[in-house]
């Protein structure tokens, strides 16, 4: 896939750290971002549509995609639970003029970052602890302990991405970090 088009920004950050809220955050201020819908295999949540949060592919139908080549980026993230960039979201987010912001695990964000290079800002969202990560993960509800305890063990590993990311954002302060956030965007779109 040709690299045209505008620039991307790169959310990344263990799950619970925050980032999908600051994407949303991000989203509502800046008009020339398009959000890039990412595919996984996993079980959609009771509130998540098709095609707004995620495109919903079963396992198999997410490895057939690999095979065509399809993503931009995918990772096995646990056993038959994929996710992955589809690149005909870069053209349709591209082919409409806007700049296309990423929310996506640590690998994907350090292979979308390796990928574009310096047509990305890649920020990684950090956690102040991994007990305040614990706690948020708790607030969700969406997990049972064994999922809980693999999702930390994973958070573990992933705080030692960081370096691979333009920025570092630390979400002790969801305002400060919405705040924080919106002054990388604004200062990457203008360079």
């Amino acid at each position: 896939m040709e690299k045209s088009g505008g620039k991307c920004i790169i959310l990344s950050a263990p799950s619970g750290a925050g980032k999908t809220t600051i994407v949303r955050y991000l989203l509502s201020k800046f008009d020339n971002l398009s959000f890039s819908v990412s595919a996984t295999s996993r079980e959609r949540r009771s509130y998540e549509a098709n095609g707004l949060h995620y495109y919903f592919l079963s396992a198999e139908e997410f490895r057939k995609k690999i095979n065509e080549n399809a993503f931009l980026e995918w990772e096995e993230v646990y056993k038959d639970q994929y996710y992955g960039t589809l690149k005909s979201e870069m053209t349709r987010i591209w082919n409409s003029g806007k700049h296309v912001i990423f929310d996506v695990d640590v690998v994907g964000g350090s292979n979308l970052k390796k990928y574009f290079g310096d047509k990305a800002l890649a920020i990684f969202v950090q956690p102040p602890s991994i007990k305040v990560l614990e706690e948020r993960l708790r607030k969700r509800s969406t997990e049972t302990e064994e999922t809980l305890k693999a999702r930390l063990e994973k958070a573990d590993h992933e705080l030692t991405y960081s370096d691979k990311f333009d920025k570092i954002l630390i979400n002790d302060n969801l305002d400060k970090a919405c705040a924080e956030g919106c002054e990388m965007v604004k200062e990457f779109l203008k360079s």
